[in-house]
């Protein structure tokens, strides 16, 4: 059966009334008015014929057969780990949990917060510093958030120099010297064992287990930085910070690393879950996101995510944060596992690794092997003259991959599936002779100094779950406290929430891929690079430009690759002076924030009354900037949720001035098989397969955003981090070379399930939903801005400014009171303030578009009762929305308004009903007193609660007011 009329919503009959509606006689008249006929492509796409589902994964399977399973011990900042089953179907094989949104509504996030919380504490405990985001991207990408936060903060140094250990795993090297000459920083790469270099510098960057594995004490070179005016950053490992002093307590300002070995599998290398944690006094110049607790309408401990000022979204280009810029589903694996072992279970696991690097230590030392290093975690480095490639090559024979570190070394990396037969075989390939289980390795112990004498995480969360019963129950108790896509629509306007199908998430864990090290030999990934290559041709044809590479792992990771390959463009034709980019006022918030790490001046065009792009201001600033201009990024369809009749015509007028033109692909969903960006006069676009091509969001993360380019820009795509230069010139932007594969082929399914035909159908499926939407509701809340044709594309914003201007009911009010109606909030009061921005997508049937409308029809009823003064404003249902059941169920009710109209203000809520676990919450509160630590059993107690900032243990940090 087609997989087509599993993925749209609406079956034939619903079409047909959704289109009466709008007033199209069918879907070609719909987007014949909709699309501007100068952009039509005119053509179809040439992609293969849809298959079935059954088929579809068949010939998928096909393709992973091609990948070589093997025992990975490569390391190189990846480490082989074991998924616990429990958080494997429980997590990340469940839709509670991935398709779930990025938690901006706190109300109806609790479950997911409280995980990233989790996650929060684990990485604070571990890295003994007083806070830690909720993830970045990679830890070669959160090394350069590092440097750029070591910049911001130290307002002392007037220096651009910052010194890295020559230790740092060469991916981070290569990721950090492409970030740091984008934004002009001097990036200097040292053997620090004798001390730092001479000269200024603002920062240090130090690994505390280094790529050759060797494992050195941090205080000496962070007194030194420190005496020298320098803020101090170290690269660690958590598994290994269970054994290890930790960097704060040896003065470190920040820690980042990666948190892929608690459970997360090697994803052909990603998506992974970073960590960046740091002292009190640099919070506010936090990457990423951070999860804070603050207290909701009846004084209950609430989480919420904190600081949000530093975000793009309200910041633009003077951001510290990037929402695009984490990986939540991971690190909500990550925290849980922290939470399924415990202490002592991590410990164990850590010793255990340990012991099993010692034994081959042991073992290659009595054969005769020097052992470079004595003081080593995870990873022995052995010294081999002119044998590397025939080791390599005969532990591949035995099913073992092992890294190649020159002619003359070889690396070794234990993890925790190893076992003490892996070690035998290894050494065997070295031509030793296997070990005994008596001690082996007894004389490989780490020193003394070396080691952590505190405990750590103390918090009951990591005690109370570790029987998979009592995990599952948690993790389904957190499940319950949130709305996914498994429950309801997401009308998220700008953030595309469409179907996540089981077939397409399915091959995600399948070994074939999941347990693939992203530097394994070549001929171990043919797989892989099939999927790849095939993927990122499919992409091109839908696109219309020449090249796609798959690398940016995130939307904004893409803008940035986009925007890299803009400058070095001009630089390569020796055009210098070009560094200043226009973008529309109503664009996205991370088009700003992302020009600024490519080094770009960012001048914002206004928008026309219409809601298009001001051509006459445009005009104006083209001949402003003249000789300076880079381009132009343009969101289309327009953030106002239109087809612009003159995007053809704004792309003529910068490419004129010798500009180049960013097309973001955020909204290609209504793009699809009806138009192509590289066609109608972009350059460049990044597409976010997090959002039209199924990948879910996974509360904030996994995301990718591959960049598409037109023939010329081809030469300035992300180059390999592993490249035999280093990369340093090729400008990666993650460490891994496809970036988040592991995640690709849920995009794989969906285009080889769908076709031609089927990506066509959803483009104008979704314009169809968002007219219907905008039609049902015109009445009561109408749209802002239509194109010529009366038409909205694949969203609509929703004007509440009037009725609000006459009742004091506010957007955000009707956000919250939407929670009641088992409804996740549209985009709130972006790009208008006073609006909601609603796209329905393709995925969602009529009955869900009705429970949506009469919603909404509802709260405006509500609205109007207010604006008439039958009841006022602060007394109103809107205002005191959400209700929780313990609200609703308390004794005493002196509300103006009865229960029922609370809790059932539509009769078909009585037979499902979500009940949100916390009432509104306290923004500034949260901020003003920022805890992001878990707080303690007590702050929930029922019989007196008490404010979480009061009462959080002693790790916790108050912000300066």
């Amino acid at each position: 059966m087609s997989f087509l009329p599993r993925h749209l919503g609406p079956d034939a009959a619903e079409t047909r009334s959704m289109l009466r509606a709008v007033g199209a006689a069918d879907l070609d008249e719909l987007v014949a008015r909709a699309v501007p006929a100068d952009i039509a492509s005119g053509e179809p796409l040439r992609l293969p014929a849809p298959m079935s589902e059954h088929e579809a994964l068949s010939a998928l399977r096909r393709i992973a057969a091609k990948n070589r399973v093997m025992t990975q011990m490569i390391g190189q900042g990846y480490a082989d780990t074991v998924t616990p089953p429990a958080l494997r179907r429980n997590i990340l094989e469940n839709p509670a949990w991935y398709t779930s949104y990025t938690p901006y509504q706190p109300e109806i996030s609790q479950g997911r917060l409280e995980a990233l919380l989790t996650f929060q504490n684990a990485v604070m405990d571990l890295t003994g510093l007083d806070l830690a985001n909720a993830s970045l991207l990679d830890e070669a990408t959160a090394v350069a958030e590092a440097v750029l936060m070591m910049r911001r903060a130290n307002r002392r140094a007037t220096s651009r120099r910052v010194v890295v250990d020559a230790r740092t795993l060469p991916q981070t090297l290569a990721v950090l010297g492409g970030r740091c000459r984008a934004v002009g920083i001097e990036l200097v790469v040292a053997d620090l064992a004798e001390g730092l270099p001479e000269g200024d510098l603002f920062g240090v960057v130090l690994t505390q287990v280094g790529v050759d594995g060797e494992v050195v004490a941090l205080a000496e070179r962070t007194e030194e930085a420190h005496a020298r005016g320098a803020l101090v950053a170290v690269a660690t490992d958590l598994l290994a910070l269970t054994l290890l002093r930790s960097p704060g307590e040896q003065g470190a300002d920040i820690a980042v690393g990666s948190a892929q070995r608690f459970g997360v599998p090697l994803f052909f290398g990603g998506p992974h879950a970073a960590f960046l944690a740091c002292r009190t006094g640099l919070e506010r110049n936090l990457p990423g996101r951070l999860v804070g607790v603050s207290t909701d309408s009846s004084g209950r401990p609430a989480y919420r995510l904190a600081l949000q000022t530093r975000e793009q979204h309200i910041r633009r280009e003077k951001a510290t944060s990037n929402i695009c810029t984490a990986q939540a589903l991971l690190a909500i694996v990550a925290g849980a596992y922290a939470a399924y072992h415990g202490p002592d279970g991590l410990r164990a696991i850590a010793e255990r690794v340990h012991g099993l690097a010692a034994r081959l230590a042991a073992g290659l030392a009595t054969a005769g092997v020097h052992v470079v290093h004595d003081r080593f975690f995870d990873t022995v480095l052995a010294e081999v003259p002119g044998r590397a490639d025939a080791v390599v090559a005969a532990a591949a024979e035995r099913g073992i991959n092992v890294r190649r570190a020159g002619a003359d070394h070889v690396s070794v990396s234990a993890g925790e599936p190893h076992d003490e037969r892996d070690v035998d075989a290894v050494l065997a390939a070295f031509g030793a002779a296997a070990t005994d289980d008596g001690g082996a390795g007894a004389g490989w112990d780490l020193p003394a100094e070396l080691l952590r004498t505190d405990s750590y995480l103390t918090h009951p969360v990591f005690t109370l779950h570790r029987s998979e019963t009592a995990m599952m129950r948690w993790l389904r108790t957190l499940a319950d406290k949130d709305l996914a896509l498994d429950r309801t629509m997401i009308p998220l306007g700008s953030c595309t929430m469409k179907l996540n199908a089981a077939a397409e998430m399915e091959p995600i864990s399948w070994p074939e891929f999941a347990s693939v090290h992203p530097l394994a030999p070549e001929d171990q990934t043919l797989g892989w690079r099939e999927l790849i290559a095939q993927l990122e041709s499919w992409l091109t044809e839908i696109t219309g430009y020449a090249a796609v590479s798959v690398q940016p792992n995130a939307g904004s990771q893409g803008e940035l690759a986009g925007l890299l390959a803009i400058r070095r463009y001009h630089l390569s034709r020796g055009d210098r002076q070009r560094k200043t980019i226009l973008i529309p006022s109503s664009a996205h918030g991370t088009n700003a924030a992302s020009a600024v790490l490519a080094d770009l001046k960012v001048v914002v065009v206004a928008t026309a009354g219409d809601g298009s792009v001001d051509t006459e201001d445009l005009a104006a600033k083209l001949a402003d900037v003249g000789e300076e201009l880079a381009g132009i990024m343009v969101t289309y369809p327009s953030t106002h949720g239109v087809f612009e009749e003159q995007i053809t015509a704004v792309c003529a007028a910068v490419h004129d001035a010798g500009g180049q033109v960013y097309v973001d692909g955020a909204n290609l969903n209504a793009l699809m098989g009806l138009a192509r960006p590289g066609r109608f006069g972009g350059d460049v676009s990044h597409l976010n397969l997090h959002k039209t091509f199924c990948i879910p969001h996974g509360g904030g993360g996994p995301g990718v955003g591959p960049v598409a380019v037109a023939e010329h820009l081809v030469p300035f795509l992300p180059g390999d981090p592993g490249a035999v230069d280093g990369g340093r010139e090729a400008f990666p932007v993650s460490q891994a070379r496809y970036g988040s594969a592991g995640v690709l082929p849920i995009s794989w399914m969906y285009i080889a399930m769908t076709g031609a035909e089927g990506l066509t159908a959803s483009s104008r499926t979704a314009i169809l939903s968002a007219n219907y939407v905008s039609a049902r509701l015109a009445d009561v809340f109408p749209t802002l801005y239509t194109g010529p044709g009366g038409f909205v594309a694949h969203e609509c914003i929703l004007d509440l400014r009037a009725l609000t201007k006459a009742s004091g009911v506010t957007a955000e009010d009707v956000c919250k009171r939407l929670v009641d109606y088992g409804f996740h909030a549209p985009t709130l009061a972006f790009p208008v303030a006073g609006t909601l921005m609603v796209e329905p997508t393709e995925s969602e049937n009529l009955a869900e578009l009705d429970r949506f409308v009469a919603a909404m029809r509802a709260i405006h009823a509500e609205m109007t009762a207010v604006a008439e003064g039958e009841v006022a404003l602060e007394d109103s249902v809107l205002r005191r929305a959400p209700h929780t059941a313990e609200v609703l169920t308390a004794d005493e009710w002196d509300r103006a308004y009865p229960r029922s109209r609370a809790a059932y203000p539509l009769p078909e809520l009585r037979l499902a009903k979500y009940w949100p676990p916390v009432g509104r919450v306290e923004n500034a509160a949260g901020d003003r007193h920022l805890v992001c630590s878990c707080p303690p059993i007590e702050a929930f107690a029922a019989d007196g609660p008490e404010s979480a900032a009061g009462t959080v243990r002693s790790g916790a940090v108050e912000a300066a007011r």
